[in-house]
């Protein structure tokens, strides 16, 4: 009988096996190589981005130069940065309530949260086109108001994905630590800034970032709710890449792509530092 045991395969010995290996490695070609190609020929001495004639960086100076480009990544990272600081307050809020307390309608209130992340973007588009014309939005605001209108879309748009992550991470609380600072005399304010909170910030972290990216990369919502003064980054390039994607076009998108890649590590790095400090 012994001849046909077998034997058991620990999980992480499958990351030896070389079936394994060229699996990670070919899923991983598939997921970067455009972005890898896209930055390579932000380099290229060309107009055309099929052949390579040599390096250079005069289209990071083009780029830089451009003045409606640099505007248009001005308001992406304007329209972003509200969008986020918003979106995770109420994130927060929403995802503390659905979590804490009990109250009628609690399912359909969840539900009517995560709407914004089911409805498709082009049907949230078309609502919030005709949301803010029939309530006769103000126009020709300055900058930042004129602004506003695309905010507060994003906001609604990137408050739930915020409310999912940080619910997520509440779900490990253990409420006794809770209940043990309020029997050693802390108020409500006092458990929630030294207990709660410390507890939601890897959360909290990782919802802004999300935030912020869906924000940045926006284009179908942003699409429906800009002016022709409030052009963002990624309504700009596809104008741009209408006629033809130039090495101007990949040197914006390849420092948009270096922007996401150090949020990210930045918000990697603080999130282990607060799990080494949690374990210590």
């Amino acid at each position: 009988m012994a001849l046909f045991r077998t034997r058991l395969v620990a999980p992480l010995e499958y990351t030896k096996k070389t079936w394994m290996q060229l699996w990670v490695a070919a899923t991983l070609l598939f997921l970067y190589a455009p972005l890898v190609v896209l930055m390579i020929f932000s380099f290229n001495d060309s107009k055309r981005n099929v052949v390579w004639k040599g390096f250079t960086l005069k289209y990071y100076h083009k780029a830089l130069g451009n003045d409606s480009l640099v505007e248009a990544l001005t308001n992406s990272l304007t329209i972003a940065f509200f969008a986020t600081l918003f979106s995770l307050v109420l994130g927060a809020l929403a995802a503390i309530m659905l979590w804490r307390f009990r109250f009628p309608l609690k399912g359909v209130v969840e539900g009517s949260i995560s709407l914004p992340i089911i409805v498709p973007e082009i049907c949230l588009g078309v609502a919030y086109l005709i949301f803010f014309a029939r309530i006769h939005w103000p126009t020709g605001m300055a900058w930042p108001l004129n602004l506003s209108a695309i905010t507060i879309a994003h906001i609604t748009f990137c408050f739930p994905f915020v409310a999912m992550v940080v619910r997520s991470r509440l779900a490990s609380f253990n409420k006794e630590e809770e209940e043990a600072a309020k029997d050693l005399g802390a108020s409500e304010w006092q458990t929630f800034r030294d207990i709660l909170l410390p507890h939601m910030k890897p959360g909290l972290i990782a919802g802004a970032l999300l935030a912020f990216t869906l924000s940045l990369d926006d284009f179908v919502i942003t699409f429906f709710t800009s002016g022709p003064e409030t052009i963002t980054f990624p309504v700009k390039v596809y104008s741009m890449v209408r006629f033809s994607v130039t090495p101007e076009v990949n040197a914006a998108s390849t420092v948009l792509i270096v922007l996401t890649v150090v949020l990210t590590a930045i918000a990697l790095k603080m999130q282990g530092v607060k799990a080494i400090a949690e374990v210590h």
